[in-house]
């Protein structure tokens, strides 16, 4: 593997000094995510693995261009997950991509996102130096913590070479149940039942059906199913896979798809198109041809915002802009790990 970082690591020397824009890249499966992709593909998948795994530290170690799914085996083979349920998108998923693009699955609400598992990351920056922030206990931060900072930076700020990550034991039932009601009674349940002790693992409501999944001890998880009521889902696992990785078929339109980051109890946006909710609330996915603007200032009048999340046009930009504090301090960060400005350029931001 050194072999494979030394080459990195001169490929990257030379794009700065030429000012030659590149572009890290695993499997490729999270391509479409953010702006348009600008600079010479950085191939990382070469540079894979497991460094170290400890199933009693609940802590795993790995390269980025390790295959998502080899290290979910790895991790269910000792009765272990990732948390935070990650999308694949795709077979060539990789673990640094899955850090990059910082997304979350059905489980975020109740287990966490992507950020709140990074222990600690080693960074091949955009002068070719190798940076290593955090370990891999809990505490052992002091000052900034960067490690956690690369969830969701989408390379802007470096290679992400490796990665240590908190895991955690597989719950030891689940089951999902269904039931019907109108959007605003679902919202209003889930916001419910979120301050109570039930082992909710993840919601869903689509066209007048709340799915509920219960994670957790077998005890634990029939109570709650006697609480909730409704109907089993015969393949829940099933469903749950579809929904993360987007081949329900609420994903099939050819509309763009927006993702509403949204305070949990907030009404319902009176927007074109059809959505679909998860997170207890807090994520609302809309298919939409709708206007960006429309779309965007009724996300900030609920108290959140929309990020443009699939479209073959990308002129609205992904994400929402930024307020000038906040574009200032990215820049600043930009400028700290890649003052030549070679890694994405614009992937973020046109001025990043």
């Amino acid at each position: 593997m050194q072999a494979v970082l030394e080459a990195m690591v001169e490929r990257v020397r030379a794009a700065a000094q030429g000012a030659r824009p590149l572009r890290p890249r695993g499997g490729g499966s999270k391509d479409f995510y953010g702006n348009e992709l600008a600079g010479e593909p950085l191939d990382t998948s070469a540079y894979a693995g497991l460094v170290n795994y400890e199933p009693s530290e609940l802590v795993v170690t790995a390269r980025c261009g390790t295959p998502l799914a080899e290290l979910e085996r790895a991790l269910a083979a000792n009765g272990q997950m990732l948390p935070f349920e990650p999308p694949h998108f795709g077979p060539g998923a990789t673990l640094g991509g899955c850090v990059a693009a910082g997304l979350s699955g059905p489980r975020r609400a109740s287990a966490g996102a992507v950020r709140d598992f990074v222990l600690g990351a080693r960074l091949l920056d955009g002068r070719g130096r190798v940076l290593a922030f955090g370990g891999e206990v809990m505490k052992n931060v002091a000052g900034y913590d960067v490690s956690r900072l690369l969830a969701g930076s989408l390379g802007t700020l470096g290679v992400i070479l490796e990665v240590s990550l908190k895991v955690l034991p597989r719950p030891a039932a689940e089951t999902t149940l269904r039931l019907e009601a109108p959007q605003d009674k679902a919202l209003e349940w889930m916001n419910h039942w979120a301050g109570k002790p039930l082992p909710i693992s993840a919601t869903c409501y689509l066209n007048g059906e709340l799915s509920v999944r219960l994670s957790g001890a077998a005890a634990a998880v029939r109570a709650a199913r006697e609480t909730l009521g409704g109907e089993a889902l015969g393949d829940g696992e099933g469903f749950w896979t579809a929904l993360r990785e987007q081949t329900h078929p609420y994903f099939a339109p050819e509309a763009p798809l927006w993702r509403l980051s949204l305070p949990s109890r907030a009404a319902p946006p009176r927007l074109p198109g059809e959505e679909l909710i998860e997170w207890g609330g807090a994520l609302r996915w809309l298919a939409s041809a709708g206007e960006a603007r429309t779309i965007r200032e009724a996300a900030r009048r609920a108290g959140g915002h929309a990020t443009l999340f699939r479209a073959r046009d990308k002129s609205p930009g992904a994400f929402t802009p930024l307020g000038p504090a906040q574009m200032k301090l990215q820049r600043e960060l930009k400028a700290v790990f890649d003052p030549a400005r070679i890694f994405n350029p614009g992937r973020l931001y046109p001025d990043l």
